[in-house]
């Protein structure tokens, strides 16, 4: 039974070619996500130990520049560190936020990963931790040094100016020199600036003093040893830890953030394989039902039932090795390819080797060969039931109509059960919602899947006529085609099915919620432009000053971050500044007037109010930050404003309780609206300023909405390997079919059908299947993003379903394209064949 089983794979080689491909990129995906995330893994977890392998003690602080309470390391505690016994070299360091501006003044780097730190040299005028390739480190308040990638992007050689913005006005700098690091934010994509110490701690702490401090051991000298002589040193608040912890905590870090990633990989490869499975599947009920009679006469002379199912098992684990050595060498160069693509697209990853692990190579086979063998173990216990008395005939076996009864009736209950589970609970409209949602549509897409079949029959129905009147007999017959054999159409139009729900899904879900947020922004907002800085860091209040003075400025406000503490919690607000908040953003008076802010009381969003008991005119006790107490009047309330916080305090009140600014964002109204010339003139006010971003209405909305693009976008291109898959099963069945109808085809030939319309029929039989699974994928995967979408509405101001009928349309479309394409080689084939030699074929 295993060589014959040998046999039929080497004999039907060509038919099985499609699962072989569908197979072989579900594994390319595992094996390339398994391949991926292992060696970028062992890339950073071996950055780690070199960042830290001469760190023998690390010290860390909270302090921060404004802040008088969080005590740093000052020098006379670092030159303690430097005499103690065992310490080779104790350096100090400080760090925050530095952009810098190419020729063209715009910010090189990301914003969010650009950083300033301190160069400090040892009794070698050098700092270990940079490698100078061209001139040397800054020692002068007017120099910087730069890393050698920001330097490229800026096209910038030693000696030449360079303006650099901290957090506050932006300065010209000379360029000492350039130097190379494995620092994770220019890997990040960001870029680093070295000062001089002196110029490093006026910026970013206080004169004198280190944020954090790192301890290189002399020979011989213990780390640990060393971190319990520092330890009593340090302030109270500090931390320290041996370099190889602190190795160990940041390889945890990333393995954890790589974790994540995997996972949501993995998932959508398991969603290609599960598409797969349906391939698999139709293959092996085709080839079983080409070979009823060679499977009768061998239970005729003597094989038992078992050794029937076991031989075709045999073949399903053979292609399955078989796909599964493919997949695995594609998933290694697919791994590659990412690596040199993250690259190309400004992540850099540290240099290492590819890591393929024994679990990556395990994984990928026992994926291939399982999902393989268990997409055939149903066919094959259909076809060890084919009685030896089906070897008399060319009848094949053919499904009772107690197993239809049966299979439509589960189907039916499957699908009554997850439609209902998800209608009540879209309903609940919180976290716990969404996850029976999910339960939900899993049993109704397992239910429809089930009753795909029955569908075909109806749905296919529908469009006979018209395609009778336009396409005449080839149109006939494509349409009772595909009804011929309703499981095997059922089972190929389920793969595309599948794959549309899910897109569908998230598109529904995506263009309702990105139209959400865009009407929260144009309804909220009356403001011309938004100044902030490109890091997400507060805005210095010398901004603020020249913001106001610009030309065409008509009304200006911060958005100030405070916290009030009434009672026993407490509550967000804004700092504003009255007369011009109302300029800028659209408030809708609820009750008392918006004009009291002038007169030091407060306006308060009537949700926060009503959940605080408060009323127009009440007195409410606060506790600012530097703990001192207040009795703040309520002036207004308003109907919430997604862009402020609950709680609208006049600046001029807040400011004297403020040990240091926090302002979010500045908010321009302009004389003429947005223009050139005004956009022009609040950059100029800025100084041209390459750290702060200064945003119209449009940027604004692409920033808030812009993300959801850029996920769909995502979700997109993963989900494309499934509808591949999808596609493959298209051109599989087609192929097979035609080989299953030679005679009939021969037939067809015989008595007038020439060559043009036999391609016409395959191709409108394609495009017939393709559509009916798009159909139903269509349908549900709207029914579902209107689920999740319903349950997420009570956390979204305006929320209100969108269906994107462009989209949907688009599917559509692309499903009959897929049949056309999909027929191309089946519909020449069928069309080739000799109608003397096919009439023969038995």
């Amino acid at each position: 039974m295993f060589r014959t089983a040998v046999r039929n794979v080497l004999a039907h080689k060509a038919r099985l070619l499609m699962t072989v491909l569908a197979v072989m990129l579900g594994v390319a995906f595992v094996s390339g996500t398994l391949v991926f995330t292992d060696t970028l893994g062992n890339a950073f977890r071996n950055q780690s130990a070199k960042n830290y392998d001469k760190v023998a003690v690390a010290v860390t602080t909270w302090a921060e520049r404004g802040d008088e309470e969080t005590a740093a390391v000052d020098e006379a505690t670092l030159k303690k560190i430097q005499d103690l016994d065992g310490v080779a070299e104790a350096t100090g360091r400080v760090s925050g936020f530095a952009g810098v501006a190419d020729t063209d003044g715009k910010l090189i780097g990301n914003g969010w990963s650009n950083t300033g730190s301190n160069f400090f040299p040892g009794t070698d005028g050098k700092d270990a931790q940079y490698t100078f390739t061209d001139g040397s480190g800054p020692v002068e308040a007017g120099q910087i040094a730069l890393d050698r990638t920001s330097a490229d992007k800026g096209e910038y050689r030693v000696g030449e100016k360079v303006r650099v913005a901290t957090n506050g006005p932006v300065k010209e700098y000379t360029l000492s020199g350039v130097f190379t690091t494995e620092d994770g934010a220019v890997n990040a994509g960001g870029s680093l600036v070295l000062f001089d110490t002196e110029v490093a701690q006026q910026l970013y702490l206080r004169p004198g003093e280190f944020k954090d401090v790192t301890v290189t051991a002399a020979a011989g000298a213990s780390d640990q040893r060393l971190l319990d002589a520092v330890k009593p040193l340090l302030p109270e608040d500090a931390e320290a830890r041996t370099g190889a912890a602190l190795a160990d905590e940041e390889a945890e870090t990333t393995e954890s953030g790589l974790k994540s990633l995997n996972s949501m990989l993995l998932a959508f490869a398991a969603i290609a394989l599960f598409v797969g499975v349906f391939l698999i599947a139709n293959t092996f009920t085709m080839l079983i039902a080409q070979r009823t009679k060679e499977l009768a006469l061998m239970r005729a002379v003597g094989a038992s039932r078992r050794q029937v199912k076991r031989s075709i098992l045999f073949e399903a684990g053979v292609v399955g090795l078989i796909a599964s050595v493919t997949g695995f060498l594609l998933g290694v160069g697919l791994a590659t390819g990412l690596r040199s693509a993250m690259g190309m697209f400004g992540g850099k990853i540290p240099a290492g080797p590819l890591v393929v692990s024994p679990t990556a190579v395990a994984s990928a086979f026992a994926v291939g060969v399982l999902i393989t063998v268990f997409a055939a173990w149903l066919p094959a216990r259909r076809a060890a039931k084919i009685p030896p008395v089906a070897a008399m005939s060319s009848v094949h076996a053919v499904a009772t109509t107690k197993s239809l009864v049966v299979r439509n009736s589960i189907g039916g209950v499957l699908t009554l059960l997850g439609s209902a589970a998800i209608v009540a609970d879209a309903a609940q409209g919180d976290e716990n919602g969404r996850w029976l949602i999910g339960a939900g549509a899993f049993l109704a897409l397992t239910g429809v899947i089930v009753l795909i079949p029955l569908l075909s029959r109806p749905v296919i129905a529908l469009v006979r006529p018209l395609l009778r009147k336009l396409f005449g007999v080839s149109g006939k017959l494509a349409a009772q085609n595909a009804v011929r054999n309703p499981r095997r159409t059922g089972a190929t139009a389920s793969a595309l099915a599948i794959g549309l729900t899910l897109v569908t899904g998230i598109s529904v879900l995506g263009v309702t919620l990105g139209q959400a947020i865009d009407k929260m922004t144009t309804d909220n907002i009356r403001a011309d432009y938004m100044v902030s800085m490109a890091s997400g860091d507060s805005l210095d209040e010398s901004a603020l000053t020249a913001l106001r003075k610009a030309d065409g400025v008509a009304a200006a406000t911060p958005q100030r971050a405070v916290w009030l503490t009434v009672g026993n919690g407490g509550v967000s607000a804004s700092g504003v500044t009255p007369g011009d908040v109302e300029k800028v953003f659209d408030l809708k008076t609820v009750s008392g007037s918006l004009s009291s802010l002038n007169d030091g009381e407060i306006a308060v969003d009537h949700r926060t109010a009503k959940s605080h008991g408060w009323k127009t005119g009440d007195s409410v006790p606060v506790t600012f930050m530097d703990d001192k107490k207040e009795n703040l009047k309520v002036g207004a309330l308003y109907e919430g404003n997604e862009f402020l916080s609950p709680v609208l305090v006049p600046e001029d009140v807040v400011a004297p309780h403020e040990s240091r600014t926090d302002i979010r964002e500045v908010w321009l109204t302009m004389d003429g609206g947005q223009s050139e010339a005004n956009e022009q003139a609040v950059v100029d006010a800025l100084g041209v300023n390459p750290a702060m971003s200064v945003m119209d209405r449009q940027g604004i909305r692409d920033m808030f909405g812009g993300f959801i693009n850029t996920a769909l976008n995502i979700m997109y291109a993963l989900l494309a390997m499934a509808l591949v898959i999808a596609v493959l099963g298209v051109v599989n069945t087609l192929a097979m079919s035609v080989f299953e109808r030679q005679q009939e085809i021969g037939m067809l030939r015989a008595i007038g059908l020439d060559r043009r319309r036999v391609k016409r029929m395959i191709r409108l039989e394609a495009v017939v299947i393709s559509l009916f699974g798009a159909v139903v994928g269509v349908g549900l995967g709207t029914f579902l993003g209107w689920a999740v979408g319903k349950s997420l509405s009570a956390s979204i101001p305006g929320y209100a379903l969108v269906i994107p009928w462009d989209r949907l349309a688009l599917f559509l479309v692309l499903a009959g394209l897929v049949g056309v394409l999909a027929s191309l080689w089946p519909a020449r084939s069928g069309a080739k064949l000799n109608m003397l030699t096919a009439i023969k074929t038995e």
